[in-house]
């Protein structure tokens, strides 16, 4: 029987790998052809090397990865418990005594093993995936497109120069009524040069040689005298003139050199980040506690001792009557000055206090909505990889229950079950980001609601246990 039970538990295993690759391999390359449409615009026209793009797309296929993988165990689930049950294999297992828990354990200790997995793959590889993948974005939108001249359209991209030019020859590289304006950069004179040829010459990727032919030029140069310039007019039967490219071409920088993001970063790092944004918000809020009482100094009464009501005064003091005022604290000075004096010290106290106190209410619930986006990621690093166990305690009775084994079933099961599932993921961050519930909440709602509704299936399954039967038992 034991022997019956590990080859059924192993062909069973067998059922899930051809669909899982299957699908794990569709998704990666859904979701690559969706990042190519979102950002084909940022790589044409910009003369990038074709290693950068494949770069580019591998450390992206990181985060893909992670997506995919849980998803994949999903429709994998429901096509090989569907098959199982489909054949009638699970009703002959339960004849023979056998617990359909017993064939479901080995898929489930698969699911937590890939679990581990992931979650040591998002923890170390994708973080860094990211960081080089936003590097390269960053140096992409930096770069300046290639040298691209157009017929009869204004061409600015080279330093210093604009080029217009009527007509171009592909096959010869030759330029046909050419207009050139040169601005006054690089210890160059300002200058406009119309040339009836010209001929394009390539001297490796950082120059290039403009030969023109026939044509006349004007120089401004500037003279000794102040807002004065003398034209300088040439008739060249040839001029060369050399055109530095090494702006146009690709500078790639030191992801390294880069500030990191919450998603750049290990959860490691991310703690000890919290950690010193908690400490910042206990030194605030040890700010906000000083003791800020309003207290009077000698220059605003003249003596000290008019802070003791029972001294008897000399009587050289000019005395008038005091005023009456709803602040005891006033009551004490014996001239209406001093109190007057004191209240407006009061107030504009109270509203310097005011002001700090609102400034550190924003700066801490600045470091608030930091911690809660640095603790959003590191529940993100293990709720979704824990996606898989979730999806195989749900697919697996889920499967059974169908009878179904077919691609286009399972697919369509695993459609609307991802649909919620990643809306609740991007909602419960959304909300947890802005404060209105925890990250914990945000990132492990649906998770704990499957893993209960699959934990009741599965029990439905290999017991008599019934929560209409509880019920009619109370009544």
């Amino acid at each position: 029987m034991n022997k019956f039970i590990n080859k059924l538990q192993i062909d069973l295993l067998k059922r899930h790998l051809s669909p899982f690759l299957f699908c794990f391999f569709t998704l990666l390359f859904l979701l690559l052809m969706q990042f190519l449409i979102l950002h084909i615009d940022k790589l044409i026209g910009k003369d990038i090397p074709l290693l950068i793009i494949i770069e580019l797309i591998i450390t992206n296929l990181a985060y893909m990865v992670v997506l995919a993988a849980p998803m994949a165990v999903l429709v994998a689930t429901l096509m090989a418990f569907g098959k199982f049950s489909e054949l009638n294999e699970l009703t002959a297992l339960r004849a023979s005594g056998i617990n359909p828990m017993k064939i479901i354990r080995p898929v489930l200790i698969a699911s937590v093993l890939l679990f581990i997995g992931l979650a040591w793959f998002s923890n170390n590889v994708l973080p860094e995936a990211n960081q080089k993948a936003r590097s390269l974005f960053i140096d992409i939108r930096l770069k300046k497109p290639g040298f691209d001249l157009k017929p009869n359209t204004f061409y600015d991209g080279i330093e210093g120069y604009t080029f217009l030019v009527e007509r171009i020859d592909s096959e010869t590289d030759s330029l046909y009524d050419i207009t050139l304006f040169q601005k006054p950069e690089n210890n160059r004179d300002r200058a406009y040069i119309v040339a009836d040829k010209g001929l394009l010459v390539s001297k490796g990727k950082q120059a290039l040689t403009l030969h023109l032919i026939h044509g006349t030029s004007l120089k401004f140069l500037a003279t000794d005298r102040r807002n004065e310039t003398m034209i300088e007019r040439n008739r060249f039967d040839k001029h060369i003139m050399t055109l530095d490219l090494s702006d146009l071409s690709f500078m790639r920088s030191d992801p390294e050199d880069r500030n990191r993001s919450d998603r750049t970063m290990s959860s490691r790092a991310m703690i000890a980040v919290v950690d010193s944004l908690f400490t910042e918000i206990e030194e605030q809020r040890a700010n906000m506690s000083e003791n800020t009482m309003v207290y009077p100094e000698d220059k605003y009464t003249g003596r000290t001792s008019y802070f003791n009501p029972n001294k008897v005064l000399p009587d050289t003091l000019d005395y008038i009557t005091s005023i009456e005022s709803p602040y005891l604290a006033t009551n004490i000075f014996p001239k209406a000055e001093i109190q007057r004096t004191f209240v407006e010290e009061s107030i504009r106290q109270m509203k310097e206090y005011r002001n700090k106190v609102e400034s550190i209410n924003a700066n801490v619930e600045w470091r608030k909505k930091r911690i809660a986006r640095y603790l959003v990621e590191i529940h993100k690093k293990l709720s979704i990889p824990f996606a898989c166990v979730v999806f195989i305690l749900f697919g697996a009775p889920v499967g059974i229950m169908t009878k179904r084994g077919n691609f286009g079933f399972a697919a369509l099961i695993s459609t609307v079950v991802l649909t919620f599932y990643w809306v609740s993921l991007i909602q419960g961050e959304k909300l947890a980001d802005r404060l209105f519930i925890t990250p914990l909440v945000g990132m492990w709602t649906f998770n704990v609601v499957l893993s209960l509704v699959g934990a009741y299936l599965i029990i439905h399954l290999t017991t008599d246990i019934r929560i209409t039967k509880l019920f009619r038992n109370r009544d």
